[in-house]
């Protein structure tokens, strides 16, 4: 039989393992949560940020919102698209950058995603709340550097 290609005696000591199982059961619950919304997590992800940016008085474009999300730019493009559909987001051109999509919650979208933050992040807080809260800020402290490569 062949030399295992596996570097870890078992799945459980792979971080890239335990990270897939925690983000899909994360996500998982996060989906349930969202599904009578017909909001998508990257829906979410999109609106959330643009309530923050417009929270902070930033100048909101779409290569904004893809450069804090981490998602890809396809990906932003067509959840936005469905987004202004529902009439939960307005896009128009940017005011002094013409090869800009400047992007805005409506009112209808500020009143939605007002109502589904406290949702997340109360799954947030029992997802996560089984570690402690020094466990919670060294994760925190992982994740940053993980997600700045």
């Amino acid at each position: 039989m062949p030399e295992s290609p596996f570097g870890f005696e078992k799945p459980e000591d792979s971080p890239g393992f335990l990270l897939w199982q925690t983000t899909t059961s994360w996500q998982r619950l996060i989906k349930r949560a969202l599904e009578p919304f017909d909001i998508s997590h990257a829906q979410f992800v999109i609106m959330a940020i643009l309530l923050w940016f417009e929270e902070h008085q930033y100048d909101t474009t779409q290569v904004l919102i893809v450069n804090w999300s981490k998602l890809d730019k396809m990906t932003v493009s067509k959840a936005l698209k469905k987004l202004v559909s529902y009439g939960l987001v307005n896009r128009s051109e940017h005011k002094t950058d013409m090869r800009a999509k400047s992007v805005e919650l409506s009112k209808k979208g500020k009143a939605l995603i007002r109502k589904l933050v406290p949702v997340v992040e109360s799954i947030d807080a029992d997802f996560f709340g089984k570690t402690t809260s020094s466990e919670q800020q060294s994760l925190i402290h992982i994740l940053e550097k993980l997600a700045e490569s």
